[in-house]
């Protein structure tokens, strides 16, 4: 098969800075300070820690070969490489995957611009009731939410529009790096406050005592959702790599970024939550009402520095959820214009055009139209059991047998190693990993999420 001529990242700091960017999002900055919170702190991170080196690297190293020989969008990037077996179905999962997160991860993308929002116009203050009335308040309007899953995406395409280097790479360039000097400035701050030192001991002294099974499989599955896995992200993204891209040592460098982000959030938001005798333990509703909380009333006798803060986070909310968007949005725009034949802004016109829907529908379900359940849960709960706990782990359990399995070892070695220009001292541990421990690993993330165990 003829390969189409295929756009590529202009330099290699923008190819990292891209893929991170799809990797850094909410789940850095919200799922796993909370997810700490829940499992012990200091003990969970270094359990996550090796959960990336055992699982997170390997599968997005996997997703990586296959992006970058196929050069082409997920779904025919699989077919290429399948000879078109039933194999190329894992990379249909893989573009519906990303296309149906698009639409609800837009809805809770745009909760972050009306937060930054309302931080502007200096509303996030009051009683911890306040903000719990305020949120629900909000995500139940029948107007507000959809209007910024409307204009979080409208954001989206702009960018997408503009292509690989003028759009994808140029925003990450401006976005990745102002994304992380915010989230220092928080830090700095957070931890300069009185009574800091308490959360500090509790994210970097590990405590084994509170180590379960739980604890390991809670990691398991940050590390594998943390860096994207089974989106089509890594995959699309990685079929715009150069051939001489080393994608182990872009798998460590972007992982390292990954990692660092989730850390550094845990200190903006553990320090300040720990000064005023709130643990962030709080699951999903922790950046939206307890935060809030927190910083009123860890900066209350400074209302222009807690002005200042709560505008940087929300600001930094919406650039993480901004460049984790963009590289779901390119996944579907991508496919439809490969697969039509069309040109990129009509692709990007019918992704961005659907996933406002469903983002509508999903947020909609929340409020007015909360007659709309399947089992008793309402659509936004729907999407994200259905893509969040079935298709991602099937995703990623079916990569890591297709490349262990199917595609021929030499094919793989030969990416893996720039068709031996690259020393690949790892390669065998990477195989084996990707053969055995990573199915394996995976298949549990599964179970427990289904409550098996």
């Amino acid at each position: 098969m003829v390969q189409q001529k295929r756009a590529k990242f202009g330099s290699k700091i923008g190819m990292i800075l891209a893929t991170a960017g799809g990797t850094v999002g909410l789940g850095n900055v919200w799922r796993f300070p909370y997810m700490t919170g829940q499992n012990g702190g200091a003990a969970f991170i270094l359990i996550y820690i090796g959960c990336i080196l055992l699982l997170g690297l390997p599968c997005m190293v996997s997703e990586f070969i296959i992006g970058r020989h196929a050069a082409s969008n997920t779904a025919r990037a699989y077919t290429k490489l399948s000879n078109g077996t039933a194999w190329k179905w894992v990379g249909y999962l893989g573009v519906l995957t990303g296309f149906l997160i698009t639409g609800y991860y837009a809805v809770v993308s745009g909760w972050c611009l009306q937060y930054g929002l309302a931080s502007v116009m200096n509303h996030l203050h009051g009683s911890p009731a306040y903000f719990q009335s305020y949120f629900s308040g909000f995500s139940t309007s029948p107007w507000k939410p959809v209007l910024w899953t409307a204009a979080i995406l409208l954001i989206t395409h702009y960018v997408i529009i503009h292509g690989v280097r003028n759009g994808i790479e140029r925003a990450s360039k401006i976005m990745m790096p102002a994304l992380f000097l915010l989230l220092l400035a928080i830090v700095v701050a957070s931890c300069l406050l009185p009574g800091a030192g308490k959360g500090i001991e509790f994210l970097l002294k590990p405590d084994f005592s509170k180590v379960t099974g739980d604890v390991f499989l809670g990691a398991l599955g940050q590390s594998f959702y943390s860096m994207s896995i089974a989106m089509g992200c890594i995959c699309t993204y990685a079929s715009y790599y150069s051939r001489h891209t080393r994608l182990l040592n872009s798998a460590v460098q972007i992982g390292f970024i990954d990692t660092v982000v989730a850390i550094l959030a845990g200190l903006m938001i553990f320090p300040a939550a720990f000064s005023v005798g709130v643990r962030p333990d709080s699951g999903p509703s922790l950046i939206f009402i307890t935060l809030p909380n927190v910083f009123e009333q860890a900066f209350a006798g400074m209302p222009v520095a807690g002005y200042v803060i709560s505008l940087s986070f929300y600001l930094l909310l919406s650039m993480a959820a901004l460049t984790s968007l963009i590289s779901l949005h390119e996944v579907s725009t991508a496919f439809f214009q490969e697969e039509l034949h069309i040109s990129r802004p009509r692709a990007a016109l019918i992704v961005t055009a659907c996933c406002t829907v469903i983002g509508a529908v999903c947020s909609l379900s929340l409020g007015d139209w909360s007659f709309l359940k399947l089992a008793g849960t309402d659509l936004f709960d729907v999407f994200d059991f259905v893509t969040g706990q079935i298709f991602l782990p099937v995703g990623g359990l079916l990569t890591c047998l297709f490349i262990g399995w199917y595609v021929p070892k030499q094919l793989v070695r030969d990416e893996f190693t720039n068709w031996g220009t690259a020393r690949s001292p790892f390669f065998g541990t990477y195989y084996f990993l990707i053969r055995f421990i990573c199915p394996v690993a995976i298949l549990a993330i599964f179970l427990h999420q289904l409550g098996v165990f």
